[in-house]
C-alpha cells in the first residue's frame, strides 16, 4: 500500500488541496470490499473514478468523510505537516514521558477494517522496529507488537474476550504513533465528529478536528480517558481538508448519481474547480488519478512511500472475463491558484 509523506511546508493552497485530495480518493478505493470488486468484474487497480464514485458511501460522519480524514491525518503526520505534527508530538509527551525528548513523530495506518486483509498484520509488523511494542497505560510490561494481541484487534470488537483488560478496546485503533525509532506506540483513535468519539483500555490519544464547542488545542478528556488533539479549523489542516473533502464529494455525488443528504457541502471557488477537473477525467483509473494529483501537487510537497504491502484481494476472489476496455483521457491537473 502506497502512502504520502510530505516533505516541505503548504505554501500554495490549491497545490495542498490536490495532496489531500488524493488522500480522500485513496481512501474510497482502500475501502472497496471483495464483493465490491466482484461486483465491478475490476481488480482495484483497474477501478474507475466513475465506478468508485457508484459503489462509495456519503453519509455525513461515516465513510467518505471518516476514512479520507483519517487517511489525511497519517499522511499529514509522515509528511511532517506542522499543523498536525505539532500538537500531536505535545499528547505523547503527555501521555507518556518516553516521547517527551524525541524528534518527530511517526505513523502506521491500522484501522481494524484495513487490517483483516491479507498480508496486511504482517506489513504492520514489518515496518514497525524489530522489537516494537505498544503502550497500552502508564504500568506494567508493553505489549510486543509481534504478538498473538494484533490479530485478534483486526476482528474488532469480536476479539474482546481475547485481548485483556489492560487492552480490550485497541481494535478502535485508527493509527500506531511512535517516534522516528519506531519501537514504543501509541494508540490513537480518529473522529471526524468529536461527538462520536469513545475511549477505552488501550488507546491513549484521541484525534478529531476544531468544532463551534471544541477549541483547537490539546487536553486530557477524562470522560474518555484520553489524550485528545483537536486540530485547528479553518485556517489550519482541517481547513484545507474541508474544503477539499466538499470537492471530492461533490464530484462523488454528480457521477455516482446519488441523492443529497439534508446537509450541504459547497466548496470553495477553487474547490469547485477541482471538482470539475475531477468529474472531466470520469473514464479514468483511480490510480491515474491519484499519479495526476500528485503530480499537480506542489512540488516537493509530497513523497511516495511503500509503507504497507497491497491488501487487494487475492486473485481467486476476483472473475477475469472479457471486458470491454473504456477509453479514457490520462488525466492532468490545472493549477488552482
Amino acid at each position: 500500500m502506497t502512502f504520502l509523506a510530505q516533505k516541505q511546508p503548504v505554501d500554495e493552497r490549491g497545490r495542498a488541496m490536490y495532496a489531500v485530495a488524493r488522500s480522500i480518493i485513496r481512501a474510497q478505493l482502500d475501502q472497496l470490499t471483495k464483493e465490491d470488486l466482484e461486483d465491478l468484474n475490476r481488480d482495484r487497480k483497474d477501478v474507475t473514478l466513475r465506478q468508485l464514485a457508484k459503489l462509495s458511501r456519503l453519509d455525513r460522519d461515516k465513510g467518505m468523510r471518516g476514512d479520507g480524514f483519517e487517511w489525511a491525518v497519517h499522511e499529514a503526520v509522515l509528511g511532517e505537516e506542522p499543523t498536525v505534527l505539532e500538537p500531536i508530538a505535545d499528547a505523547m509527551g503527555r501521555a507518556s514521558k518516553r516521547f517527551r525528548s524525541m524528534d518527530k513523530p511517526t505513523s502506521l495506518l491500522f484501522g481494524y477494517e484495513r487490517a483483516k486483509y491479507l498480508g496486511f498484520m504482517d506489513a504492520i509488523v514489518e515496518n514497525a522496529d524489530s522489537e516494537a511494542v505498544l503502550l497500552p497505560d502508564g504500568r506494567g510490561r508493553p505489549y510486543l507488537f509481534d504478538g498473538p494481541w494484533i490479530r485478534h484487534a483486526a476482528q474488532g470488537v469480536i476479539a474482546e474476550p481475547f485481548l485483556g483488560e489492560r487492552i480490550t478496546k485497541v481494535w478502535k485503533t485508527d493509527l500506531f504513533i511512535s517516534d522516528e525509532s519506531r519501537h514504543r506506540h501509541l494508540a490513537a483513535t480518529i473522529k471526524s465528529n468529536h461527538r462520536q468519539l469513545e475511549g477505552g483500555p488501550g488507546l491513549r490519544l484521541a484525534i478529531v478536528p476544531e468544532s463551534k464547542d471544541l477549541s483547537a488545542g490539546v487536553r486530557y478528556s477524562h470522560a474518555h480517558q484520553l489524550w485528545q488533539v483537536t486540530l485547528p479549523d479553518p485556517n489550519g489542516f482541517m481547513g484545507i481538508f474541508n474544503d477539499a473533502y466538499a470537492s471530492v464529494a461533490e464530484a462523488i455525488f454528480t457521477l455516482g448519481k446519488h441523492e443529497r443528504g439534508p446537509y450541504f457541502l459547497k466548496p470553495t471557488p477553487m474547490g469547485q474547480r477541482l471538482q470539475a477537473q475531477l468529474e472531466k477525467f470520469k473514464n479514468a483509473t483511480v490510480l491515474e488519478i491519484e499519479d495526476a494529483l500528485n503530480a499537480a501537487a506542489q512540488q516537493d510537497l509530497v513523497g511516495v512511500e511503500n509503507r504497507l504491502v497491497s491488501v487487494d484481494a487475492p486473485s481467486w476472489l476476483h472473475l477475469n472475463a472479457a471486458r470491454t476496455p473504456v477509453i479514457a483521457a490520462k488525466p492532468s491537473f490545472e493549477k488552482l491558484d
